[in-house]
């Protein structure tokens, strides 16, 4: 499912059921590049936004393992706002799009898969500059 012309979609991630629970496994044929870093969010506060930034480079492929929160997303024109409540479904992000992380459910997990490893340089934090990068490129 395709959310916008910048590529951000919904991907299914396989899921193997049985009487024992589920299982799903990310592998780099569930998303469309080399994973290089992996990291979670939990114990969010009640009301506590996460996120706040874009990527120049940077890829993620973000899941609710447990619980809901929303991603809103913009690409510098339009603001699109997806839940994700379903941890055999993933959101992937690719670069270029500022994203906010808000309304984390009680006991909610989120998963980040990333593209790359940790670069500072890569990061715009300021709404403002984003905007400024993307009417450049």
């Amino acid at each position: 499912m395709k959310i916008n012309n910048r590529g951000i979609q919904i991907i299914s991630i396989p899921k193997i059921e049985e009487r024992r629970g589920n299982l799903s496994v990310i592998e780099n044929d569930t998303i469309p590049f080399d994973i290089k870093r992996v990291y979670y969010l939990y114990d969010i506060p009640t009301g506590s936004e996460r996120g706040g930034h874009a990527h120049k480079d940077l890829r993620q492929f973000l899941v609710a393992l447990s619980g809901s929160f929303d991603v809103v997303l913009n690409d510098g024109k339009e603001e699109t706002i997806i839940t994700l409540n379903k941890p055999y479904e993933g959101l992937l992000i690719n670069s270029g799009i500022w994203r906010e992380l808000q309304n984390f459910s009680s006991g909610s997990i989120c998963l980040v898969v990333a593209s790359e490893v940790y670069i500072e340089e890569d990061y715009i934090r300021d709404f403002d500059e984003f905007i400024k990068y993307v009417n450049r490129k």
